[in-house]
């Protein structure tokens, strides 16, 4: 008998994307005064003593937390998602943490059953995990912004990211309306990565689940929610998923079995995060006086800024091939993603972070008027 031959699951994936960026990252690291990293949308700034505090204050239990997440958790979810975006009507059985936002995206399709026969329409220019989680489904993808371009496919899951990642564009309530109503007639599951929602600009942004979307119906659509930018709680990987207490529930069922379990003590970070506004808000002002210094130098560097009215990203172009531009930002020390990391569609675009020092930013301002 002949064995089978393994194929392993990450041969059905693309090639990481940030691996291809070691020999740019080289040549910035190579000037004087050192690299400005503005590649990855990593947080730099220090988790405030309240959330650690909160932490360290349930460090010595040693039992196994729940899957569900604490009851005091759920519930400052729910208080902050009303008081920060105006979403009502949820029930606090509804949200599920999440350990990291990119695990839930990853996995989602897959936990909801999707497979081969299915197909999921991510943004056309997009964040590369959602097509991640569609591959590991084993599901088919399609590109689309809009629903004319869907015809007449039947999409089993639609991903909306508003504001967006990389271009920082965020949906109206009349396009958000129209994917919501599109998703009921076509019996689709609607997943809005909402995970920028608290760093507008220049527009207001929406969640899915704000009854001027969706009249107060959460039923087939799910937001998922992220402590990683507001918050400074990347290291914590702490998020969570809420809206149609249905599919909460066939998720929390999935979860239990598999032992997705975030640790307890994240649960009281997150928990404390979520209950206070104004380390959010001194937060959000952080990247707002960054984006004032970044955004009129890249502008008068030649650059065209595009979107960008929300979220921790310049989205930018000089109507070149990416890569070129990644190297020409290189050659002065700075690192920025290539947008053809986030699709076909983006290969002539820059994603510039937001997410450097006050000193590095300044830096990066300094070298591009150079």
């Amino acid at each position: 008998m002949t064995a089978r031959t393994r194929v392993p699951v990450s041969a059905g994936l693309p090639d990481f994307p940030w691996d291809s960026l070691a020999g740019a990252k080289a040549k910035a690291e190579s000037h004087p005064d050192g690299i400005v990293n503005l590649s990855v949308g990593t947080p730099v700034d220090p988790v405030d003593p309240l959330i650690r505090e909160a932490l360290a204050s349930v460090s010595e239990v040693p039992g196994y937390p729940t899957t569900h997440g604490t009851p005091e958790l759920r519930a400052a979810a729910v208080g902050a998602l009303a008081r920060r975006y105006g979403v009502t009507g949820l029930d606090p059985a509804a949200v599920l943490p999440a350990l990291g936002t990119k695990e839930a995206i990853a996995w989602l399709p897959r936990l909801l059953g999707l497979g081969a026969d299915d197909l999921v329409v991510i943004p056309e220019v997009a964040y590369p995990t959602y097509e991640v989680g569609a591959l590991l489904a084993g599901a088919r993808v399609l590109r689309a912004d809009g629903t004319m371009r869907l015809g007449p496919e039947s999409p089993s899951l639609i991903f909306i990211n508003s504001p967006s990642n990389p271009t920082g564009k965020v949906l109206g309530i009349d396009h958000l309306r129209k994917v919501v109503d599109f998703a009921r007639q076509r019996g689709a599951i609607v997943v809005s990565d909402e995970c920028y929602l608290g760093l507008t600009w220049e527009a207001e942004a929406y969640s899915i689940l704000d009854p001027r979307v969706c009249d107060g119906d959460h039923t087939g659509l799910l937001a998922v929610h992220s402590l990683s930018k507001t918050s400074n709680l990347a290291s914590y990987r702490a998020g969570f998923i809420t809206g149609d207490a249905a599919l909460v529930a066939e998720l929390l069922e999935v979860r239990k079995h598999a032992g997705m379990i975030m640790p307890f003590p994240v649960q009281a970070a997150m928990t404390a995060a979520l209950n206070d506004d104004a380390h959010e808000n001194e937060q959000r002002e952080r990247y707002r006086a960054r984006r004032e210094v970044l955004l009129p130098a890249v502008r008068a560097a030649g650059f065209t800024v595009d979107n960008s009215e929300a979220g921790l990203y310049l989205w930018a172009t000089r109507e070149e091939a990416c890569r070129d531009t990644v190297d020409w930002f290189a050659d002065r020390g700075i690192l920025v993603a290539p947008g053809d990391f986030y699709g076909p569609g983006s290969r002539r675009h820059v994603r510039i972070a937001l997410t450097a020092t006050d000193e590095r930013i300044a830096a990066a301002a300094v070298r591009l008027a150079a």
